[in-house]
């Protein structure tokens, strides 16, 4: 058993996720990390980008005997498609999450009964300011109406482009407009995408790419800023707040429940549903002496910062929490939601719960719930899962002890506070410490994680690096999970592990060298803070001058190729850790690892040790300072009264 516990932690990197594997294996249960070992010998040519099944002359697989498809596409043409349709369905899934809550926004407006209030009614007077809107002598839910328009026009616009885009700093919008890739409608351009990808359309490479980038920009500076922003005004804009991570929040002698996912409008529902008095009497009346809520996956990141409901675990931990044999229920939305959910709970008594109608799991009781009666229709799941506590088998139960404290919740607006107080919030403090040096740039790790490489393992050996350099760390999604489980995310942190001058930052802040930001929607988050820095001044008219640069180390879905093709197309490179589906096309890789270069001063970088990503982000963070003139240790000067007097307050 000892050799499995080895092989077991070559494969992830936190001691829980170890002992739940073992248990997996002790209880004969099937996980994902079982079903990779049985299909290591992926298609080459899948992986390579230079398989076609877009027409039914095929499938056509390219090889150097054949190096073209039955219609005449070559390797380029396919691997073009093939990467533009991945860019199109991870569009579809963070603006399709955007778009729900602007349309329960402009209910809302419209004094329908939907059960829910918004709860920061600054956040819409702030982003009605965003927009340009004119305010004066209209009421609260006016503006609210007219701004719920401007998001659900985006997604309809057919001519004219996209508002949100103009909240990108005007060197952007020009560099895009020059190159013809403002983007129109959201909807609009994954249709236009759909199209050209299909048989017999567009054969140029090129084309193709630079129509994954305009429609990238349509997700990144669309329908994910507007999910961001809508849900803030929604579901209140996050503010710092400490919480716990990692399977050991889970209580024996509470009912355990699991929201799972990436829709906010439920979970946000059951975490008030959970802590409300009459559901903690019924939980006791049932033998429990209380009720824990948990996440997985996106869904906890959102319920994290609003609610400080403690995290269970990431993207590949959401099999091993049901190993536990403590959770009475498993809710899940859509978006990373494992069909092996019902198999694997069929081992113990967990029920597994489907709330969206276009996400169905087979295997999973569906509940239709009541956004009209979104309180009461909470409960009634919550007490679902309290009824099931009876079922718990007490042998099977296995809580693995293991959990970190970790400090989320930082908005855009937190930050400001943070760095300048309520009345003086600003990014200044922020830019100076970058000038000066102290801090070398800042990294943006975003992404999931994936079975092919030790769970967790990349983005914390990255991140331990980095903020040693100085780099202050920016994180969403699951990665900001592993982090968190790693220890990274409080103010102590900088204390031991963090470089002297982000030790100094950090500590003057009161901030972990490591920011959590939020859901992976949230990644325009980041795009939000490269905004405001270029705005405060001091660094460049652009967010492609910044020393700053984004990091996938766990390429696991279709929205990971969307978000990194948005960070490019605004000028921050992306270091990703293992190459997209292109390999097979020596054309694109350059396209998009050299060429971009040209265009956005940023391109994609494909590099799977972490220490050597590490030394080559540096290396790119130096080239940005240097290009700015900061790359250099700025002098302390000791201020007289004579200079005291003529600085301007």
């Amino acid at each position: 058993m000892s050799n499995d516990i080895e092989v077991f932690k070559s494969k992830v990197d936190d001691i829980a996720s170890v002992e739940m594997l073992e248990k997996a294996q002790n209880d004969c249960v099937e996980t994902c990390f079982d079903r990779y070992e049985t299909l290591k010998n992926q298609c080459k040519f899948g992986k390579d980008g230079v398989c076609c099944r877009i027409c039914y002359m095929g499938p056509c697989r390219i090889t150097p005997k054949s190096p073209r498809g039955i219609c005449g596409a070559d390797a380029d043409t396919i691997a073009a498609r093939n990467f533009l349709r991945e860019v199109s369905g991870g569009t579809s899934a963070h603006s399709d999450h955007g778009r729900h809550v602007a349309l329960l926004l402009k209910e809302i407006a419209e004094g329908a009964e939907t059960g829910y209030e918004v709860k920061d009614e600054q956040a819409v007077w702030d982003t009605a300011k965003l927009y340009g809107m004119e305010t004066e002598g209209k009421d609260f839910k006016q503006v609210l109406s007219e701004l719920a328009d401007i998001f659900i026009g985006d997604f309809t616009s057919q001519t004219e482009t996209i508002k949100t885009v103009g909240l990108a700093p005007q060197a952007q919008r020009s560099t895009w407009e020059k190159l013809g890739i403002l983007p129109q409608g959201i909807d609009r351009m994954v249709v236009e995408a759909m199209h050209r990808t299909h048989m017999g359309v567009d054969h140029d490479y090129r084309n193709l790419i630079m129509h994954a980038f305009r429609q990238s920009i349509a997700n990144g500076w669309g329908g994910s800023r507007i999910a961001s922003l809508a849900s803030d005004i929604l579901f209140g804009t996050p503010h710092a707040i400490r919480s716990e991570v990692n399977l050991g929040i889970l209580e024996e002698k509470n009912v355990n429940i699991i929201v799972h996912g990436h829709e906010p409008t439920l979970s946000d529902m059951i975490a008030i549903a959970a802590k409300q008095p009459d559901i903690i009497e019924y939980a006791k009346a049932a033998g429990a002496e209380g009720v824990t809520l948990g996440g997985i996956c996106c869904t906890a990141n959102e319920v994290l910062m609003r609610h400080g409901v403690p995290i269970a675990g990431n993207f590949l931990q959401q099999e091993l929490a049901i190993v536990t044999g403590a959770v009475e229920m498993m809710i899940v939305d859509v978006q990373c939601v494992m069909p092996s959910l019902p198999m694997v709970a069929e081992h113990y008594h967990t029920k597994i719960v489907s709330t969206v109608d276009m996400a169905k799991t087979i295997g999973a009781e569906a509940f239709d719930f009541d956004e009209e009666n979104a309180l009461e229709s909470a409960k009634d799941l919550v007490k679902k899962a309290i009824d099931n506590f009876k079922n718990r088998d007490k042998s099977a139960v296995q809580i693995p002890e293991e959990k970190q404290t970790v400090i989320a919740g930082f908005s855009v607006r937190e930050i400001k506070y943070m760095l300048g107080g309520r009345f003086r919030g600003s990014f200044r403090p922020l830019n100076d410490a970058i000038i000066a040096g102290r801090i070398k740039g800042a990294v943006g790790i975003v992404g999931c994680n994936n079975p092919k490489f030790k769970t967790d393992a990349y983005c914390n050996a990255l991140v331990k690096e980095l903020i040693k350099e100085n780099v202050l760390v920016v994180e969403t999604g699951c990665n900001a999970i592993s982090s968190g489980k790693n220890g990274k995310m409080t103010p102590e942190t900088a204390l031991e592990y963090a470089g002297p001058g982000l030790k100094e930052v950090c500590e003057a802040v009161g901030i972990p060298p490591v920011l959590h930001m939020g859901s992976c929607v949230d990644n325009t988050r980041i795009l939000e803070t490269c905004t405001e820095i270029v705005n405060e001044g001091g660094l460049g008219d652009s967010i492609a001058g910044l020393p700053a640069v984004g990091v996938c180390p766990e390429l696991m879905s279709e929205k990971a190729v969307s978000i990194s093709s948005y960070f490019v197309a605004s000028g921050v490179d992306v270091f990703i850790g293992h190459p997209f589906h292109i390999t097979g096309s020596e054309n694109v890789m350059n396209f998009l690892t050299k060429e971009t270069k040209e265009m956005f001063n940023a391109s994609m970088h494909f590099v799977e040790d972490p220490i050597e990503a590490a030394k080559q982000i540096i290396a790119v963070l130096d080239e940005k300072r240097e290009k700015l003139g900061i790359n250099k240790k700025q002098e302390r000067k000791l201020v007289d009264q004579k200079d005291r007097r003529e600085v301007s307050v």
